[in-house]
């Protein structure tokens, strides 16, 4: 028995296709399913709670990236739980770095095939995140994005950078990490489980998802002049982690505090916190793979 919670508006609406396709496989097979729909914020975390407290579940989530951290944040026992990861939101940056099919029926092959291995996480106080969590320039291009009222999607996205790197700023950072105590003004930060922010960019592209470690990636303050060519390496499949300007650490914990007016976000959602107190996570969290 499968439970599958799908977030229907996942894609621009193109969950609902996935689900489709998933459920004619499932059908064909005489494979008992139950389909549970998202209808409002954080409904996911509640229905991975309910879904959790069966005796094993195997949970197959359909979404984005944000549906997936919400179904993170609902699991309460790790031990009975195995979950399938089907990719159907638009960045899809943690289905990336995880090396899982995009398409939707080889996923669900991989799936029933019932191999299980284990993500690491992050976990952040009461929260966790699958993918990074950051400040800086990339959560300004999340807060322009939120208000800006032109285009869609992709292009929406890239219109916001553009506004935001026109207006740049660095922000005030300070940072624990194997026991230092750093300060820097950053152009943007992360605590990195997975490779990339906003559909694609590798903010951290020597992250793994199941190594044992996080990736702490700062890129410095740097003259005004020279963000143009920064921001090149940085789309151009991280090369951005090789300019002077840029520092990587391997670590299991960082604390990250922003000393400015600057907000954080996880997983692609911002925050009106000042705070990342980031722990990894590693063996704990059952996926089909």
């Amino acid at each position: 028995m499968y439970d599958i919670i799908c977030n229907p508006v996942s894609g621009k609406g193109s969950s609902l296709a996935a689900l489709e396709k998933v459920e004619n496989i499932l059908k064909a097979g005489n494979i008992p399913y139950e389909v549970h729909l998202t209808e409002k914020p954080m409904h996911a975390t509640e229905l991975t709670r309910e879904i959790n407290r069966k005796p094993h579940a195997k949970l197959i989530v359909m979404g984005g990236d944000g549906t997936l951290n919400e179904v993170l944040n609902g699991i309460e026992n790790f031990d009975t739980l195995d979950l399938g990861i089907i990719s159907c939101g638009t960045g899809n940056d943690f289905i990336r770095a995880a090396k899982l099919p995009s398409d939707p029926a080889e996923a669900l092959e991989l799936i029933l095939k019932g191999n299980v291995g284990h993500f690491d996480y992050l976990q952040l106080g009461a929260r966790r995140a699958l993918n990074c969590a950051g400040a800086g320039m990339d959560v300004d291009v999340l807060v322009r994005y939120s208000t800006m009222k032109a285009f869609k999607g992709k292009v929406k996205y890239y219109a916001s950078l553009i506004d935001t790197l026109i207006k740049c700023k660095f922000h005030k950072v300070s940072i624990e990490i194997d026991g230092k105590t750093m300060e820097r003004s950053v152009f943007m930060i992360a605590a990195a489980n997975g490779t990339c922010i906003g559909g694609g960019m590798a903010i951290s592209p020597h992250s793994v998802v199941d190594d044992g470690k996080m990736n702490v990636v700062f890129i410095n303050e740097m003259p005004k002049r020279k963000i143009p060519g920064m921001l090149i390496k940085f789309l151009s499949g991280g090369k951005h982690i090789d300019s002077p300007f840029t520092e990587e650490y391997l670590t299991d914990k960082v604390v990250i505090r922003v000393l400015d007016e600057g907000l954080t976000e996880v997983d692609g959602e911002v925050f009106d916190n000042k705070v990342i107190d980031a722990e990894l996570v590693t063996g704990k969290l059952r996926v089909f793979r």
